[in-house]
């Protein structure tokens, strides 16, 4: 795999080049969009759900914005790795070229967007007088699994996508349950059943929002226990997205 890397890497990079441009063209603020747009986000956010849930919560922004740019980083991911065949049929059916390839395209730019979100984070963190600590180097853990994880799901999502379209619609649907059962607004300590609590844990987009709070708003680090759970996640997926498109390889030309 990393020698066919090596041999189409300026495919690569023209693919990432193309997804980002494409994204903001023809905008007039450009990639300052990927700054502004959580913070819009945010700014909704706060100012309906402060006087419900934040209350008595401190630093609750700094609660709403982690939970926020991890969903955002997932959904963007996922949702451009679900096309990334059907949206490049035309080059992989002409051309022998890794697929994986357009799927990994997204997931840089994704990525890159979320680095530049990352940096508003980092502000808000400062504003809200939240101490800066070694741990916060700690960070970088969630969001290599949650790129492995993106992935994995991304190759999962390629592949429905190119036998049943209908899958693009579901996966809306599903992304909003997944949204009010991430935590995002809430606190799940508030719920009494310690059961309950732990279920939560079955959601690996919430571990990994939780992972960011306990780092900045808590200032610990989460237990080894809690790193298998993130390591599990990513492995995980990533496991059963390789096998399907190692399965179904062949499969995609005569669907595309």
């Amino acid at each position: 795999m990393i020698q066919k890397f090596k041999e189409n890497q300026f495919l690569f990079e023209e693919l990432v080049k193309r997804d980002f441009k494409k994204k903001y063209k023809r905008t007039v603020l450009g990639m300052f969009w990927s700054m502004l747009s959580p913070l819009l986000n945010l700014l909704v956010m706060a100012l309906v759900f402060t006087q419900f849930f934040g209350r008595n919560s401190p630093h609750y922004i700094i609660y709403l914005f982690s939970g926020n740019i991890v969903m955002a980083f997932y959904k963007e991911s996922t949702k451009g790795g679900m096309t990334s065949l059907t949206g490049n049929a035309s080059i992989f059916t002409k051309i022998n070229v890794p697929k994986y390839l357009f799927l990994f395209s997204k997931n840089v730019s994704a990525l890159i967007n979320f680095g530049l979100t990352i940096i508003i984070y980092f502000l808000f963190v400062i504003f809200d007088h939240v101490p800066f600590h070694w741990r916060f180097f700690c960070l970088i853990i969630p969001v290599v699994c949650l790129v492995v994880m993106n992935i994995g799901i991304g190759m999962i999502l390629s592949a429905l996508y190119v036998f049943f379209r209908d899958i693009e619609y579901l996966y809306d649907v599903f992304l909003t349950l997944l949204t009010y059962l991430s935590a995002i607004f809430y606190h799940v300590e508030n719920f009494d059943s310690i059961l309950v609590q732990r279920l939560f844990l079955l959601n690996p987009v919430y571990v990994y929002i939780k992972y960011f709070r306990t780092i900045v708003i808590d200032g610990n680090i989460p237990s080894l226990a809690y790193h298998g759970l993130c390591f599990f996640y990513a492995a995980l997926f990533l496991g059963i997205g390789c096998f399907i498109y190692k399965h179904y390889n062949k499969r995609f030309l005569y669907y595309l």
